[in-house]
């Protein structure tokens, strides 16, 4: 299949997870109705982006919210990237997104690798590290329109590993992401341009919508970018869903024309890099 429709759901987030739940429901059954076959939920979609609320709302594979989210893509008949939520499993926490089938059967998580911890001077402070714990694989899986990535938010700084999705024969990866008021102007678009730029493949992130009234305040401003860097759409800071036709024969065209994919490499580098940034 070279043409896929994607939808990107910039939902608001609520300190209520069942008021969460039910707005994201309704999300994926407006995507599928305006032709979604492959959407995606922002990260903690669930929950504000708060260490407390992290804690509060953890749950295990299996749970309320991953039970939704199967119930969603079923209901919907659509491919579902679950934003992510507080994962709970073997005594620790993971930001975690789980993905689902069209049938509502899960293909995939995705442990965001990357932990979210920086101190901007006279900006933004966070630290995930001192709720979460990292995950450890790269996560591609498989679709009727070919293979799909996901990656989560900070992970998308580490150029290596979205290489090494395309590598894995993904043409476009999806990455669920809560950029702040300090480094989503300055670096949201040029990050996912400069990412799809290199690995040659369609870069879609989805960001909660903008709460001034929140503690940890979303930039929003989901996008689609192609395997040329360009931005192909783009929300503001609203509530919102961006629906975009993605041609992934552009994919094999960019590559053809620029063989920084498909030409000789030493992939070894590549791997041996992004386990040593870890």
């Amino acid at each position: 299949m070279a043409k896929v429709r994607a939808a990107l759901l910039q939902l608001s987030v609520t300190g209520a997870k069942e008021e969460n739940l039910r707005r994201a429901a309704e999300a994926v059954r407006r995507a599928a109705d305006a032709g979604a076959q492959i959407v995606c939920l922002p990260e903690m979609f669930c929950c504000p982006y708060e260490t407390q609320a992290f804690r509060a709302h953890r749950e295990a594979a299996g749970g309320r919210i991953w039970t939704a989210l199967a119930q969603m893509a079923a209901e919907s008949s659509v491919y579902l990237i679950g934003g992510s939520f507080p994962e709970a499993a073997d005594g620790r926490l993971y930001n975690t997104c789980f993905v689902f089938d069209a049938a509502g059967q899960q293909v995939a998580r995705h442990r965001k690798v990357h932990l979210f911890d920086i101190d901007v001077r006279g900006g933004q402070r966070f630290r995930e590290s001192e709720t979460f714990s990292p995950g450890e694989d790269l996560t591609v899986f498989e679709t009727p329109f070919g293979r799909v990535g996901v990656e989560i938010c900070f992970d998308i700084r580490f150029t290596e590993l979205t290489q090494l999705l395309a590598l894995q024969g993904a043409r476009m990866v999806f990455v669920p992401a809560s950029f702040n008021m300090t480094t989503g102007p300055r670096h949201w678009q040029l990050l996912f341009r400069a990412r799809a730029l290199d690995a040659q493949l369609y870069l879609l992130g989805c960001a909660a919508a903008r709460d001034a009234r929140q503690s940890y305040v979303s930039y929003g401003h989901s996008l689609v970018t192609s395997p040329w860097g360009e931005v192909l759409a783009e929300l503001g800071s609203a509530p919102g869903m961006l629906l975009e036709t993605i041609d992934l024969a552009a994919v094999d065209e960019v590559r053809a024309q620029i063989p920084v994919m498909g030409g000789a490499r030493r992939d070894d580098l590549y791997e041996l890099r992004w386990r040593a940034q870890r």
